[in-house]
């Protein structure tokens, strides 16, 4: 069965999230620097046989796009030229960052382990990825 892979771009890290072969759950998998994300995927793609990948997309309460929706408009692009063959999903990724947050709370994490980017990014990507899943 197929994999979809959600990903939280951002300016310095993106985090990533995946599904499991019957799209059930979503469960963290990384943080990558940016700068290194688009030769990560076009190994990880075809290794993990994704299907679909799923953007988060960065909105201002009112609706507005955030200033970071520039660049992943851009990258949007990048992977519709990349791999032409896979669904790009956009997905409203207001307010993942708080529940990311809750969430790490919420599951014991220690406040040491919660202060670090890295798993916040990759635990919001696996809610963007949920949300869709749950869609």
């Amino acid at each position: 069965m197929s994999k979809a892979l959600g990903i939280d771009y951002g300016e310095k890290r993106t985090g990533l999230a995946i599904t499991d072969s019957l799209r059930i759950v979503a469960s963290p998998l990384e943080t990558i620097p940016t700068n290194k994300l688009k030769a990560h995927l076009i190994q990880l793609v075809p290794k993990e046989k994704i299907t679909t990948l799923v953007l988060g997309e960065a909105r201002h309460a009112d609706d507005t796009e955030a200033p970071i929706t520039i660049k992943q408009n851009e990258f949007a692009d990048w992977l519709r030229k990349q791999f032409p063959t896979i669904e790009l999903v956009r997905i409203d990724e207001r307010n993942t960052s708080q529940l990311a947050a809750e969430a790490l709370y919420q599951g014991g994490m220690r406040k040491s382990q919660r202060q670090k980017k890295e798993n916040l990014d990759k635990v919001s990507a696996a809610i963007i990825l949920q949300l869709y899943l749950n869609a």
